[in-house]
């Protein structure tokens, strides 16, 4: 087929790249209230109306009208811990993962809404950090940690309650990923599951199509010249279409290296023309509106051609997104939590 439009449908085509612009320029964040002021790092949407939230000092929030209203709490014991991973399954189900050295890296897990948590595993190792948990189904997941003795630390669950340590693929020296919003790891399907790394020695991305057995690796174009530079998020949007995002979280201002696009599942990733400005800690894409969203604290952004090209949404910086359909919170600094529209 010609590459080249008849005449005809040439109109029709600008039409649709119109309509599709101000669908972008249409949509925006719409500011709730928290009931919080502790940084919030996780979130986890599950329908229209449930969603659920983590953050600094223990606490973790849920919503069940849409938002209208949030209650915080705090996981009893857990005033230490900083939940930056987050996993709801329903109403009364979720996990919740805290990221920190060594002991202060623990999961959790309630089913009663957070009245109680069952404390799942605490990071045996001291040198140890875990950074996201992603669950392919309530029963199967997997926890991705920084590397240790050499490789990365991988743990995946068939049960949803035991959790069991997985041979991890060999990291590079200065190598690790990132627990800036839970979405340094992606899974999808029932077995596939991709990571991204930073450091000097990252900018790479793992690809998993065993549940986390064994691993390939392809590097990515993104800046990983320092320790807080390389790929903060991922998502696919079927087997063979993904984004990637990152940058430099010490140097928002700076905007190269901060777009990955692939078209083959991850063996191979390319830099699109258009980057964006500043650093991303989250990309998301929603498929109800064939639509990517990155957002991060230099702003949130909208693509609707892979990736490619993005388009601003305004509003204020936040570290996660999270999507349930074409309802979907995003949560950052002091607290904030806004819904997407």
């Amino acid at each position: 087929m010609s590459a080249t439009a008849p005449e005809g449908l040439r109109p029709i085509l600008v039409l649709c790249v119109l309509v599709a612009g101000a669908a972008i320029l249409q949509a925006q964040w719409v500011s709730q209230t928290s009931n919080t002021s502790v940084a919030l790092r996780g979130v986890s949407a599950v329908n229209e109306k449930i969603a659920w939230a983590g953050g600094a000092k223990g606490t973790f929030l849920r919503t069940t009208d849409g938002g209208a209203t949030w209650v915080p709490s705090i996981v009893p014991g857990a005033a230490d811990a900083d939940f930056r991973g987050l996993r709801a399954l329903s109403e009364k189900s979720a996990y919740l993962l805290s990221s920190g050295t060594g002991p202060l890296s623990r999961l959790y897990k309630t089913g009663d809404g957070g009245v109680k948590w069952d404390l799942l595993m605490v990071n045996p190792n001291p040198t140890g950090f875990w950074d996201a948990i992603a669950m392919w189904d309530p029963l199967h997941g997997i926890l991705l940690g920084d590397p240790v003795n050499g490789r990365f630390a991988i743990w995946t669950t068939s049960d949803g309650d035991t959790w069991v340590a997985q041979k991890g693929p060999p990291a590079l020296p200065q190598e690790g990923a990132f627990a800036a919003s839970n979405t340094s790891l992606f899974v999808r399907g029932a077995r596939e599951a991709w990571f991204g790394t930073g450091g000097a020695g990252g900018g790479r991305v793992f690809h998993s199509d065993d549940g986390g057995k064994s691993w390939t690796v392809a590097k990515a174009p993104l800046r990983h010249d320092s320790e807080t530079a390389g790929v903060f998020s991922l998502a696919f949007s079927d087997a063979r279409h993904g984004v990637a995002v990152g940058g430099d979280y010490m140097k928002p201002g700076e905007g190269a290296g901060t777009i990955a696009i692939t078209e083959d599942g991850g063996k191979t990733w390319t830099a699109p023309a258009s980057q964006l400005p500043g650093y991303r800690s989250a990309v998301v894409y929603l498929e109800d509106r064939k639509m990517w969203i990155a957002t991060g604290t230099s702003g949130s952004d909208a693509s609707l051609d892979g990736g490619r090209t993005w388009k601003s949404l305004g509003g204020g910086g936040y570290n996660a997104v999270s999507f349930a359909g074409s309802v979907g919170w995003a949560v950052g600094p002091g607290g904030a939590i806004s819904i997407f529209h």
